[in-house]
């Protein structure tokens, strides 16, 4: 039996719930950072497509409770079955996830009480008043958590269900065990994909982290793909409604890719055999995450033009801190400087080759040249590998 609190608890409530409906962005970061970094999040954390579901979800949480208490102090918040947390759990599910991912409603239960106590402590200063407040708070935000995460784990077994009943589920299943490396036969897994294993492979992922995006751009992003490399039958999975798995044979040609606005293409390395199918997704999977990572507004990226990057900037905090002590006043200078420095070193310090790249004249490379040598803290010449890694950094962080 839910017991409504005294008339000065629901006006008291109502206050609160006020200001949670417009939370400052340092409650939802700190939101964001426990539920990403719990134990069994990892692997949605490393995702981007389900980081940002994720966080959407935070988000939909807190103002789904705040709305109903401004509307109805005190009253037993139902549980939220709105479009973001529907989509992350039908995400979880065709990721092969269990509902040990849920424990992001736990750890985000534990943040906002936290928050909603500050909030409790600034609305009244009288103890009696206080304890009755946090006691009734405190109960409806631990009830709706678990109507909600009850509700959503019902959702889930719902939509595993009808996975196992759909030929998308064999087309995943098959290709999660060609993945995990696990005895399955060569023509029994053809013959149940419809592509062929023993020639050369390039993998894919294509995503978006867009709620808006329309989702058949997707599938025109992957048909493209496929023009891309002439393969008249590629292999794509559904990993999430967000995400699509891609292989093809051969090398596509990227230059013919122009995706959608919203639309990410990571495109893995090119190998054959069991063995390439394998790594060239996982290359695929390095790059889209390094591109997360950096918060990076490229579409189109390949793992041969990330490879290192992806190495270097595993730890993000250390990465900023090589690129700032490397490139000094450089970093922030006119981007057609560090251009010309990139160009300068890839070219090995050829000067008339570089201005061509550039299609600059000669001289105008060699004044941005000494510029930006003026502006690093050790000269060009006594740092040059240390200097082309962090213009590499730069060039694909999406942050200054």
């Amino acid at each position: 039996m839910w017991e409504p609190p005294s008339p000065r608890m629901r006006e008291l409530i109502r206050a609160g719930a006020e200001i949670a409906l417009n939370p400052p962005p340092e409650w939802l970061a700190e939101l964001d950072e426990a539920t990403l970094a719990g134990a069994n999040m990892q692997a949605i954390a490393a995702d981007p497509v389900l980081a940002a579901g994720t966080r959407r979800t935070n988000r939909s949480n807190l103002l789904f409770w705040a709305a109903a208490n401004v509307r109805e102090p005190g009253v037993r918040v139902p549980a939220n079955l709105g479009e973001a947390p529907l989509a992350v759990a039908r995400d979880l599910v065709r990721r092969g996830l269990d509902e040990s991912a849920l424990d992001a409603y736990r750890i985000g239960q534990g943040v906002a009480l936290r928050l909603w106590l500050r909030v409790a402590f600034s609305l009244t200063d009288d103890p009696e008043e206080l304890r009755e407040l946090v006691e009734a708070s405190c109960r409806s935000i631990s009830t709706f958590i678990d109507d909600t995460v009850a509700a959503i784990s019902a959702q889930m077994r719902a939509e595993r269900a009808e996975l196992l009943r759909g030929t998308h589920a064999e087309r995943r299943e098959v290709v999660a065990l060609l993945l995990d490396g696990a005895p399955i036969g060569r023509q029994h897994a053809e013959a149940r994909l419809g592509y062929r294993l023993g020639r050369t492979h390039t993998a894919a992922v294509i995503w978006s982290d867009d709620p808006a995006q329309d989702l058949g751009e997707l599938d025109r992003a992957a048909d493209a793909l496929a023009a891309a490399a002439d393969e008249p039958r590629p292999l794509t999975v559904i990993a999430s409604a967000a995400t699509r798995w891609v292989w093809v044979h051969g090398r596509p040609d990227t230059a013919r890719l122009r995706p959608a606005p919203g639309v990410r293409i990571a495109i893995g390395s090119t190998a054959g055999d069991l063995d390439g199918f394998r790594r060239s997704h996982l290359d695929a999977i390095t790059t889209q995450r390094m591109l997360a990572r950096l918060s990076s507004t490229q579409q189109v990226a390949t793992h041969g033009e990330v490879e290192l990057v992806a190495l270097v900037t595993q730890d993000r905090q250390r990465a900023d801190e090589f690129v700032n002590r490397t490139l000094g006043e450089l970093r922030t200078a006119p981007p057609e400087l560090a251009d010309a420095v990139r160009a300068f070193l890839a070219e090995q310090g050829n000067a008339t080759r570089a201005a061509a790249r550039l299609f600059t004249h000669r001289n105008t490379l060699l004044r941005r040249l000494a510029r930006a040598d003026a502006l690093l803290p050790r000269p060009l010449s006594d740092n040059s590998l240390h200097v082309g890694v962090a213009l590499e950094v730069l060039q694909w962080s999406g942050r200054p």
